[in-house]
Parts: C-alpha cells; sequence; structure tokens
C-alpha cells in the first residue's frame, strides 16, 4: 500500500463528508496498490473507509494473486463463480456498516455492478476520480525523477524508430516493435497512436493495417512506464519528401508547441496557456482545426489531471506535470501533433522530452 497517497486519501474522504471509496481494477488501483489486476466482467475492487478500514473483494480467479498485493490489515471476501457476487458484497459491507452510506467510486467501476450493489444497499454513489486525481497531482521528487527517466526511454525509442521505418511496413510493425524497443531501454509499453497517411488526422486513430508508401506522412504517438510512472510523446516525421502544405502546417504546430511551453510555468494560470498555443494556429487560419485541448497532465496514468485546457480554471503549481501537444488534423488528407511532457520544478518549467522537433525526412 502507498502510505503517502492512502493518507492522503482519508484526509479527501474526511473532508468531503465520505464515507468510502471504490477503487476497481485500474492504473488508480496500482497507484495505490503497486500493483493491478485486469479488469473483466466479475466485480473486484478495494473499499477504503474514512477512518483508514479497507477490504477487497473479489473472484476467486485472481483471490491468490490479489494476497500478494495486500497487507494483513486489508480484508480478503472472496466469492466463486457458482454462487452470488452479490451475497458476499452484502456481507462485507454489513461487517463495515456501509449499507446506506456514501461512497465515491473510481473511472473504472462498472455501472452494471454498483447500480446493482447500490439499489440493493440504498447506497448514494458519487464520482471519485477526481479525488484520486488531486491527491495525486502534485508528484514528489521521486516521482518526477520517474518523470524524467520514462520520458528518456521515450526519446531513446523514437531515435531508434527512425531507422526502422521504411516504405512498406503497417503501422501495426511500429505497435509491435515498440514493446520490443521499451523493454531494450528499461521500461515498460504502454499504448501508441501510429498513423500514416490520411490516418495522421484523426487524433486519436487505431487502426493498424495501413502501409508506408514512398512517399508518406507518419504520425508517432506513444508511451510507456518507468518505475510507475508514464511517458507520452508524439513526433510527425515524412518518408520520401514533404510538401510545401506540410511544411506550412508543420512550422505553425511547432510553434504553438514553444509557445505553450513558454507560457506553462509555476503560477500561471491554465486557460493562459491553452490560449497562448491556439491564437498562434488561429491566427494563421487554422484554429477549427485543432480540435483539442493543448495537453493533459501525467504520471500513474496516461490522463490525469491537470487538464491543459481553456475550461480548467486553476493556476500550475510545482510539481504538475502534464503534456503540450498541439495539433491540426485536416480529416481525410493529414494531421500534425507534437508533443512533449513538462514538468513544474525548483528549477523552473522542464521539459522532459529532448529529441529533435526539427522536420525529418526519411
Amino acid at each position: 500500500m502507498n502510505q503517502l497517497y492512502f493518507d492522503r486519501l482519508l484526509k479527501e474522504l474526511k473532508k468531503n463528508d465520505i464515507d468510502a471509496m471504490l477503487i476497481a481494477p485500474s492504473d488508480e488501483l496500482r497507484f495505490i496498490l503497486g500493483n493491478t489486476p485486469d479488469l473483466c466482467e466479475r466485480f473486484q475492487g478495494l473499499f477504503i473507509k474514512e477512518n483508514g478500514d479497507s477490504f477487497y473483494i473479489c473472484n476467486l480467479l485472481t483471490a491468490g494473486e490479489m494476497k500478494t498485493y495486500l497487507n494483513e490489515e486489508v480484508q480478503l471476501y472472496e466469492w466463486f463463480d457458482g454462487d452470488e457476487y452479490i451475497d458476499v458484497v452484502e456481507k462485507a459491507l454489513n461487517d463495515y456498516q456501509l449499507v446506506g452510506k456514501t461512497i465515491a467510486v473510481n473511472s473504472t467501476a462498472q455501472a452494471c455492478r454498483i447500480l446493482e450493489i447500490a439499489e440493493k444497499f440504498e447506497l448514494k454513489l458519487i464520482p471519485g476520480n477526481q479525488i484520486l486525481e488531486e491527491i495525486r497531482i502534485i508528484k514528489t521528487e521521486k516521482e518526477i525523477e520517474s518523470l524524467k527517466q520514462s520520458s528518456c526511454i521515450a526519446d531513446k525509442v523514437f531515435e531508434d524508430l527512425l531507422n526502422y521505418i521504411r516504405p512498406g511496413i503497417k503501422e501495426v510493425d511500429i505497435r509491435n516493435y515498440f514493446v520490443q524497443l521499451f523493454l531494450k531501454h528499461g521500461g515498460e509499453y504502454a499504448s501508441s497512436v501510429v498513423a500514416f497517411g490520411a490516418n495522421s488526422s484523426y487524433p486519436h486513430y487505431m487502426g493498424t493495417q495501413a502501409v508506408i508508401q514512398e512517399k508518406d506522412i507518419v504520425l508517432l504517438d506513444f508511451g510507456g512506464y518507468y518505475n510507475g510512472m508514464r511517458s507520452d510523446i508524439t513526433r510527425t516525421i515524412f518518408v520520401g519528401d514533404i510538401t510545401d502544405k506540410q511544411k506550412e502546417i508543420y512550422r505553425i504546430v511547432l510553434n504553438a508547441n514553444e509557445a505553450g511551453i513558454k507560457a506553462a510555468f509555476s503560477g500561471a494560470f491554465i486557460p493562459d496557456i491553452d490560449k497562448a498555443a491556439r491564437d498562434i494556429i488561429c491566427k494563421e487560419g487554422y484554429g477549427e482545426y485543432f480540435t483539442t485541448r493543448l495537453g493533459h497532465g501525467i504520471g500513474y496514468m496516461g490522463h490525469e489531471a491537470p487538464d491543459i485546457k481553456q475550461s480548467n480554471k486553476r493556476y500550475l503549481e510545482k510539481g504538475m506535470a502534464f503534456t503540450i501537444e498541439p495539433g491540426i488534423y485536416l480529416t481525410g488528407c493529414f494531421g500534425i501533433r507534437i508533443e512533449d511532457v513538462v514538468v513544474i520544478t525548483d528549477k523552473g518549467t522542464e521539459v522532459l522530452n529532448n529529441v529533435t522537433k526539427d522536420i525529418v525526412v526519411l
């Protein structure tokens, strides 16, 4: 159990008059327990009461595994596929006097299960993801160091990819190669967007079968883990040649990326950061094609607080880590995005990705 975040969570539960938190398998569970099982259709999760008492409910399928994660103070309630899981839930809620209470739930708690539980046991369910984000929004020095190392690994992966990308390979080939490269450099692969040609115009494209042409555009958005902390980087490169239109868009996006980074400092108003980058793109006539927020927080999860967007009316603080990732997406033609991880430290604003942002033509 991560005692620092466990204690912070208890403080937030008491402050908000919440009786308990339910955390289903997820990266959110990982940063509390240090690990997480896979999420499946069987109900399971960690319940943490505001007084610190906690218990875990799971199917026998994962019970043995969970015993290796949980300390002796966390009671484990097991259920068998041939039983009704709701009976075990009833016993646990009665044992810990949570029937009729207010319980916050995390982002992966399955609605089909928790709604059934709430109705049967008269629970008041409230969103708990913001609480879980708030307790980890300020990174520790150790976490920042792991973020730096994670980003350094991502940089090395990108440099290796430049020697691999060529006409004739598929998007899925690069996705598979990511796994090898992250392991090679001491990290663990997490996720990627690999988009060729017109597919690069879809910001979160998930296809796999396009083939690199003799002249093509390649958008690479990827990240991995190091010591539990995520990296996230996007570079857009070109194969064979680059058109004048692509050069123009690239220049605009790069200028927006640099403007966003410059506007990000301790005490900066987050909407101003988004505006600094967005104004550059709008003034060049491409505002309608910048269809996303400027960035998102990063740490134990790829997307967490603070979001770097116009509607987030808060100020940056030391210890916050986030991405700056402007993009222009001409649907059906091509898209260009440039993304770096940024962290606010004692030394000021530190950009954790250091590989080139110059135009690369292979």
